[in-house]
């Protein structure tokens, strides 16, 4: 028989990046007793891992837990990325509500009308929360009307119409119904949140039935599997069934050996757990997402929706430049393939794919950050290898034509760099179908562009905009080949010995274009040590050192000035590469390289490929 558990509250927070889901859960977190008095704690607690913490957003969904009023509230904090939307779309399923946040000043977003319309796909009622209320051009009331809009555009019901709308400022750790008032503390919020979101229901007299939304990680236990009590009780030692509802063949007996619920940001061992608990079970090897954990008497899967596919393809592979193995600890095709499957085990959006060669390997993704994410994971870990520029993956329809993934670009702009944007885009296939003036100087620009024309642009969109841009991007399916486009239209300043770079051939040098190193840099043949701002390729030496002579004039042995060189991140390295280089990637450096080292090699394959 169907019953309610009206002590639980399972919740997600979801919203378009930087909106403040992470430090909206650290208000909850402070004020309902989960840290001590004296504790110290960081900020964005949620976000444990160092590369969130470094640049500021959420990757992984977490789960946490605090206690009301005698309810406890599991909360599962989302990232909010398009890049990592896999990890959005499953824990959906663990939930029976969500909280919206939405910034006082942007307004929704490209991606709070992805989150938003996966909530809505699966019938979850909504809480929207306006945050940010107390910072500079809030207009908490226009944004209230969007989201209205935002919900009638993607056919929300009367109830998810009807939903109630809470303001706050997260970093301060204040809530209020009323857009005027700031509150106090986050209890509004949390009533809120008792009276509308739904509390689980279930079964507790039947079989077992429990699916798996989440994988976690470690080292001591292996696999974790968490996932909410939809029917029965789950207990430890118990025998169970694993099956999955996209792959009929998955029949798997075996036993609960340990079994936690979440308790702030504790994992707790428990006992037992019931119908609406979010626990997590170890000991299980081969669970994955998806899967269903059933009682051996009603072996039946709970549906699981299919996480959309990946856009964006690149290949690693074994680093086989001159400075091969000096710097990484982890450097065969072995040890990559063996990393390369083992993220598998988490990322469910990811794929990887074995190549004709062994030493290679074809790793898609849904955009840039995605494998960019994994790939600084891999050498702080200490793996050396290469990567290729990322690719789009193609599709061809009923009638044999091509299509490519396309993408909607959202780009809030100061007024005087408008053009610039408009010009850069349009060359890269780009569509401007919407252009607003928001009346402060400021123009929001709507493109529909392919992903592959969006390769690359972030650093010339910075530079054009001197910074101070915004630019958000959503997939938006897939259309029709929008023809040829050239990715770089300035070529690489190539090293044409091996060596160390010297101050006197770096000074040379610096004439033909902006250089990546400085002096003392290891250096080898097809290395690329500088951008040239003409369309060819320039070979240089950058070991030369300057002869000695009997005779010197005055003024020959003055200090020679370089100009600093220009230190490119991971992304930028990714975005700057052509489909003919590749990226070194090791635990202390990130190289340049041309694919074929050799530049007699390098112009035969050039004149073939013309």
């Amino acid at each position: 028989m169907i019953s309610k558990r009206e002590d639980i509250r399972n919740v997600a927070i979801i919203a378009h990046v930087d909106h403040g889901k992470t430090t909206l859960v650290d208000a909850l977190l402070r004020q309902n007793g989960v840290f001590r008095e004296n504790q110290e704690v960081v900020e964005r607690v949620m976000d444990s891992n160092d590369i969130e913490r470094e640049r500021g957003i959420t990757i992984l969904s977490k789960n946490t837990a605090i206690s009301y009023k005698g309810h406890k509230i599991n909360i599962v904090d989302t990232p909010g990325h398009a890049d990592f939307g896999g990890e959005v779309e499953r824990v959906l399923k663990m939930v029976d509500g969500v909280v919206l946040l939405v910034d006082a000043f942007e307004g929704p977003m490209p991606q709070t009308r992805f989150v938003l319309g996966r909530a809505m796909d699966l019938d979850l009622p909504v809480v929207v929360c306006v945050n940010k209320i107390d910072r500079d051009g809030a207009r908490p009331q226009e944004v209230v009307d969007e989201v209205l809009e935002l919900l009638l555009e993607l056919g929300a019901s009367d109830e998810q119409i009807d939903c109630p709308f809470v303001y706050a400022s997260a970093r301060e750790g204040v809530s209020s119904m009323d857009p005027d008032s700031l509150g106090t503390d986050m209890q509004p919020l949390l009533d809120t949140i008792l009276d509308h979101i739904p509390c689980p229901t279930g079964d507790p007299d039947a079989p077992l039935q429990m699916l798996i939304s989440t994988i976690d990680y470690n080292e001591y236990v292996g696999r974790i599997g968490v996932g909410k009590v939809s029917n029965g009780v789950i207990k430890v030692n118990q025998q169970v069934v694993l099956c999955n509802h996209h792959d009929e063949s998955k029949m798997i007996r075996t036993k609960v050996s340990k079994l936690y619920e979440y308790n702030g940001l504790a994992r707790v061992e428990v006992a037992e757990a019931g119908i609406g608990s979010i626990v997590a079970i170890s000991g299980i090897p081969e669970i994955h997402i998806g899967d269903t954990v059933c009682a051996p008497e009603k072996v039946e899967s709970i549906p699981f929706q299919k996480i959309s596919e990946p856009t964006i393809a690149m290949y690693f592979m074994v680093n086989d430049s001159p400075l091969a193995g000096t710097e990484g600890k982890y450097v065969t095709s072995r040890h990559i393939r063996d990393r390369l499957y083992r993220e598998l085990n988490t990322d469910v959006s990811l794929r990887v794919e074995d190549t004709e060669t062994a030493d290679c390997f074809k790793v898609s993704g849904r955009g840039e950050l995605h494998l960019s994410v994994l790939i600084e994971n891999m050498r702080r870990e200490g793996f050396e290898f290469a990567v290729s520029k990322a690719e789009v993956l193609y599709k061809t329809d009923e009638n044999g034509k091509r299509l490519e993934p396309m993408e909607k670009c959202y780009i809030d702009v100061q007024d005087e760099y408008t053009g610039a944007v408009i010009q850069k885009l349009t060359q890269r296939k780009g569509e401007l179908l919407n252009m607003n003036p928001n009346g402060a100087g400021n123009t929001r620009l709507e493109f529909t562009i392919p992903s592959r024309g969006l390769i690359g642009y972030r650093n010339d969109f910075l530079t054009d905009t001197k910074g101070t841009g915004i630019m958000n991007t959503a997939f938006d399916g897939y259309g029709p080949y929008k023809g040829d486009l050239s990715y770089r239209p300035t070529g690489s300043i190539i090293s044409c010995e091996k060596g160390e770079a010297i101050t006197y051939g770096l000074f040379n040098a610096q004439e033909r274009g902006t250089l990546f190193i400085g002096p003392g840099a290891k250096v080898y043949n097809g290395m690329v040590v500088g951008q040239s701002p003409k369309t060819e390729d320039v070979e240089i030496n950058v070991c030369k050192t300057k002869k000695l002579t009997n005779t010197r004039s005055s003024g020959a042995d003055d200090a020679l000035h370089l100009t600093p060189p220009r230190i490119m991140s991971l992304e930028q390295c990714m975005d700057f590469i052509d489909t003919d280089e590749l990226l070194e990637v090791t635990p202390q450096s990130l190289r340049i390289r041309k694919k074929i080292l050799d530049p007699l090699l390098r112009k035969r394959a050039s004149f073939k490929k013309g």
